[in-house]
């Protein structure tokens, strides 16, 4: 999973918690229909184009018992329908109340979350009453800008209560991370328009229709901004149309690039041969038993896969990821192989793949954990790693190597000793806290539920023997003294509920 660590998001909320770039284009996803006309207001298109204050909660991975922490932050939404306002998911992740605001209007609207989708960065908000905003115009989604065009992006930068609109050219279209999640990676056109915090989510128009929404900057540059474009817009509103989102699908594929020539002489390709090299097939994934590693991927539904992994689509080189980025979960490619100098043609039913969300950041959900004896024991993830930013090794080993080892297969969680709150029964156990649990009493540890359900045993055993990995000594806590222990840390902690199990 790669991560671009200068990009941020550009609503002010998204300064207050988690907060990455780029992509290009294959052959787009069938047109949504034509929104129904309304009769436009005074203001025009500013009207449809709204601020968003959001209240939000951000959980506290490190005291997970406690409610989170309360900020706050100003994005920008538009009018895509009837009550449907587009707006990115980092302007209203965590969100525990939602105002909406039309432009030159001193009224404030209550707003809810209809869909959200944090792997693309974007999501539908709807208004408690839509009268007010009857007869606002609908904003039309457009195509993908062409490179060297103007745009103009529209928005509540920096919390400002009223519209700025800055202009700027379309520098490039390219292929890589979303901040949001920082693991998903789509489609990003770069612009050298003036893009602020408070622009996030707002739209980014030519000839009148949108060709994109706003939301990402580059600390390291001025004047750089980020939109979603069309296609992943695109994508997003057909997803949900059936009710909800069902997320991103993937090829299931590490490819490695042919340029070094003795690599290419190895597998059998000449100067002008396509292809990239299979280095991994990711277990479980679509191509499991489809590929194998060392394969020669040349073709995906019969488009050209070249050294560099790129693909031609309408006269313009992409990553060869575009094609599966437009596909939905059952929908199946076709993909054209060399393996060990014989052509093949395989099929591939595309899916989404849980596993994968080890490395997300989480939002809108509270994290899980289980407390015995005045020890707290949390399950694995981005979102835990971030917080307590772990340096046992092996932790580090079993969250880096989870899906190409196969490690999801046995450990559904990899449950962490996250702290230990001092107690008389609890003393000498420090050196244990960070590490990843291998055992209790004899039995493997797989998920948080399991640790929960052997530490608050009906029959108290004589002792609990919990092994940490790479710890010599287990910890070891006498079962006649357990229940008093946690009960005492729990009061001495102000901690009022002992467990959560789900988020």
């Amino acid at each position: 999973m790669r991560k671009t660590s200068l990009v941020i998001g550009l609503s002010l909320a998204s300064l207050l918690s988690v907060g990455n770039l780029f992509a290009q284009q294959t052959t787009p996803l069938a047109p949504l229909p034509e929104p129904a006309k309304a009769t436009p207001p005074t203001n025009g298109i500013y009207s449809s184009i709204v601020r968003i204050e959001a209240a939000t909660q951000v959980p506290d991975y490190r005291e997970p018992w406690k409610a989170g922490r309360f900020s706050g932050g100003i994005g920008t939404g538009f009018l895509i329908g009837p009550n449907k306002f587009l707006t990115n998911a980092h302007v209203v992740s965590n969100a525990r109340r939602l105002l909406i605001t039309v432009h030159g209007s001193p009224q404030k609207h209550p707003a809810r979350i209809l869909h959200i989708a944090h792997d693309c960065d974007l999501a539908l908000l709807e208004v408690e009453d839509f009268t007010p905003f009857k007869g606002l115009e609908y904003l039309e989604i457009g195509l993908v800008p062409k490179l060297e065009t103007q745009v103009r992006v529209i928005g509540y930068p920096v919390g400002g209560n009223r519209i700025s609109v800055t202009r700027g050219v379309v520098s490039r279209i390219d292929f890589s991370s979303y901040s949001h999640s920082r693991s998903d990676q789509h489609l990003v056109v770069q612009i050298d328009a003036a893009i602020n915090p408070g622009n996030s989510g707002g739209p980014v128009l030519q000839n009148g229709r949108v060709v994109g929404v706003a939301f990402q900057g580059l600390r390291s540059a001025d004047n750089t901004g980020y939109m979603i474009p069309t296609p992943v817009v695109k994508r997003f509103l057909t997803d949900i149309k059936d009710g909800h989102y069902d997320h991103y699908v993937d090829i299931g594929i590490s490819e490695f690039p042919m340029f070094n020539p003795a690599m290419r002489k190895k597998f059998g390709l000449t100067g002008n041969s396509p292809g990239v090299l299979v280095a991994a097939v990711t277990p479980d994934g679509p191509c499991d038993g489809v590929l194998e590693n060392n394969d020669i991927l040349t073709a995906i539904n019969g488009n050209t896969v070249d050294g560099a992994g790129n693909i031609l689509i309408d006269g313009e080189k992409v990553n060869m990821n575009e094609i599966v980025e437009r596909k939905f979960a059952g929908d199946t490619i076709q993909l054209q192989i060399t393996r060990n100098g014989q052509v093949m043609e395989k099929t591939a039913t595309l899916k989404p793949f849980p596993p994968a969300r080890m490395y997300s950041v989480q939002y809108g959900v509270n994290p899980r954990f289980t407390t015995f004896a005045g020890l707290v024991f949390q399950p694995l993830d981005r979102n835990l790693y971030a917080a307590h930013s772990f340096t046992n090794t092996r932790v580090r080993r079993l969250f880096a190597h989870y899906i190409d080892e196969a490690i999801f297969k046995e450990r559904k969680d990899i449950v962490i000793l996250t702290r230990v709150l001092s107690d008389p029964v609890n003393t000498h156990v420090s050196n244990h806290v960070g590490t990843a649990i291998e055992s209790i009493n004899g039995e493997k540890i797989t998920t948080l539920d399991q640790v929960h359900q052997l530490l608050h045993p009906e029959k108290m055993p004589e002792f609990f023997i919990i092994k940490c990995e790479g710890v010599p000594r287990p910890i070891i806590v006498p079962g006649s003294k357990a229940l008093e222990a946690s009960e005492r840390t729990m009061r001495n902690y102000g901690i009022g509920t002992a467990y959560r199990l789900e988020q």
